[in-house]
């Protein structure tokens, strides 16, 4: 055999072998998926339909549940659902079509396409609207007590309901989701091309990209296999309320299948419907004008599964939640449907795609001398001023965050651990001089996370008596405008929080701050001029929220 025949032969052999691991591997993969969806969708109840894709060939699409619970119809892998914010994205991309074809700039000012639109003495621009950095108000939500949005509307109804509002912020300062922007963003879209946003995305994005299964919402029109969407009330699973589509618009009024959501993938990421010098701006991190980044681009938020940069975006409304997510460096993309408002399937993307990527789902244990343990002990700090605690008991470590319930740590290799609770989730210690533990890299399904080593004294677990007198005071109804609203009771000399049907003790760490045990959830209580206590502000993960009191 001569050279040139050998090394082709050579070269076949391995990339047989390389196909068949790799036919393996999916196969195991798509073993793995199977339990870990069974496990969490009853064939009886609302479900999800799933699809994962590497290396630009789909490697697994199911579906789980039902489609329709009257019908007692089974979902199938070509279900169409709204995919509420998800449709951010595609209207991201027609704006940079219509960038491309010279038609606007992202620089333009909004006043530019609505002249009357009242800015307030800002200058907000088109990429401002992108990027949720205009300071418009989000008019989802709002209180509607004259029944505006009651009916059918017209996008200048719409705009009109929200368009006198006080500015949030001055554009460029801040982040703040915002439907309100890229609802404007579609009445532009209308105001340059002259057709409907429907009309626009047909033409532009659906047919070019073979997406035939996908649509601008019509509750009208006859649509095969689109599924029914579900809640959650008192008593079960009952319809969701109607969705209008003149309401939500270009801020999310599509529906699609997950296949349809591949080729949009595909299309976009081979730059088939935008080049690539303008279209990658949509997967770079917006710079406020300080400086600072935001997780987001245009209609896609920019974060970490994992170690892994990602490139996604998840959608909720009545009766459907959505997630899809990609892997760049990996090439793995992963989208998930689900048609009831009660099943949120982002933890179930990201979880899919970091296992496709490569993430090992499971650790073998290995024993650790009870003195390294007491090296690790100790109370951690984060940048966003979150607390984690490392501690030992019966020759175990454990870690919480805040005084949140403990999770049991075991080691997989030097200064490395797994959450026996949840294997894919890793801790690693970091010695710096002398050997000693300086910090701790937390590897999670939202990105990774660093927590300084300090040396302040561990917090009180249970915290301290205050006084009944004090605790009466901060019972009543609070109210995060827009949000949620909850209840604070006195019984004897304990307060609880009223979380549906759930009573939950609050402890004190001074007289106006509480925390949960249950959670690293804070509560710190502020007074009005009179010495009434009027507004609470809640710290969770890092984020503020201003609850008032009401009642």
């Amino acid at each position: 055999m001569n050279y040139i025949k050998q090394t082709l032969v050579v070269a076949l052999t391995l990339l047989l072998n390389i196909t068949y691991a790799q036919q393996k591997d999916d196969k195991a993969l798509a073993a793995y998926f199977d339990k870990f969806l069974s496990e969490q969708f009853k064939a009886d109840e609302p479900g999800i339909t799933a699809l994962v894709s590497r290396k630009g060939q789909i490697i697994y699409k199911k579906a789980f549940g039902m489609a329709n619970l009257e019908l007692n119809t089974p979902m199938q892998i070509d279900n169409v659902f709204w995919i509420a914010s998800m449709g951010k994205q595609f209207t991201a991309v027609a704006i940079l079509q219509l960038v491309e074809q010279g038609k606007l700039n992202l620089n333009d000012e909004i006043t530019k396409f609505i002249p009357d639109y009242p800015t307030q003495g800002n200058k907000i621009t088109i990429e401002n609207l992108l990027t949720h950095t205009s300071g418009i108000h989000n008019f989802s939500g709002m209180k509607d007590p004259e029944k505006k949005l009651a009916l059918d509307c017209t996008p200048n109804e719409v705009i009109d309901f929200f368009k006198n509002l006080p500015m949030k912020f001055a554009p460029g300062t801040k982040w703040e989701y915002s439907n309100s922007g890229f609802f404007l963003l579609g009445y532009i879209i209308e105001k340059i091309t002259g057709k409907s946003y429907g009309e626009y995305l047909e033409e532009s994005i659906f047919k070019p990209t073979g997406m035939s299964n996908s649509l601008f919402a019509n509750n009208k029109k006859i649509v095969k296999n689109r599924v029914g969407s579900y809640s959650v009330g008192e008593t079960g699973f009952e319809n969701s309320r109607t969705l209008n589509r003149t309401h939500i618009y270009s801020a999310g009024a599509i529906q699609s299948t997950v296949e349809d959501l591949f080729k949009w993938h595909q299309a976009v990421h081979s730059y088939k419907l935008v080049k690539r010098e303008i279209m990658d701006k949509a997967f770079t991190k917006y710079k406020l004008n300080d400086g600072k980044e935001v997780d987001y681009g245009y209609g896609w938020r920019l974060e970490y599964v994992y170690e892994y940069p990602s490139i996604g975006h998840g959608g909720g409304i009545e009766g459907f939640g959505t997630m899809e997510v990609s892997l760049p460096k990996e090439d793995v993309f992963v989208v998930v449907f689900a048609n009831c408002d009660c099943i949120h399937p982002k933890d179930i993307a990201l979880r899919m795609a970091a296992i496709a990527a490569g993430k090992p789902t499971e650790y073998k244990e290995i024993a650790v001398e009870s003195t390294t343990l007491k090296d690790y002990a100790g109370l951690y700090e984060n940048q966003k001023g979150q607390q984690r605690i490392i501690s030992v008991s019966e020759n175990q470590l454990f870690s919480n965050l805040g005084r949140g319930p403990k999770s049991l740590l075991k080691s997989f290799k030097k200064d490395h651990f797994y959450f026996d609770n949840d294997p894919m989730q890793t801790i690693e210690f970091v010695r710096g001089k002398k050997n000693a533990i300086e910090k701790i890299v937390m590897s999670k399904l939202s990105g990774n996370d660093t927590w300084i080593k300090t040396n302040k004294p561990l917090p009180n677990e249970n915290g301290i008596k205050v006084n009944e007198k004090i605790l009466e005071s901060y019972a009543g109804e609070y109210e995060i405008p827009h949000l949620m609203a909850f209840k604070l009771v006195k019984e004897q000399d304990k307060l609880y929080l009223l979380a549906g049907d759930d009573k939950i003790e609050m402890f004190a760490d001074t007289e106006t701050k509480f925390f949960l045990k249950v959670n690293d959830a804070q509560f710190e209580f502020f007074k009005d001029a009179q010495g009434k206590i009027a507004k609470v502000i809640l710290n969770q993960g890092g984020k503020e929220a201003e609850a008032k009191k009401v009642n």
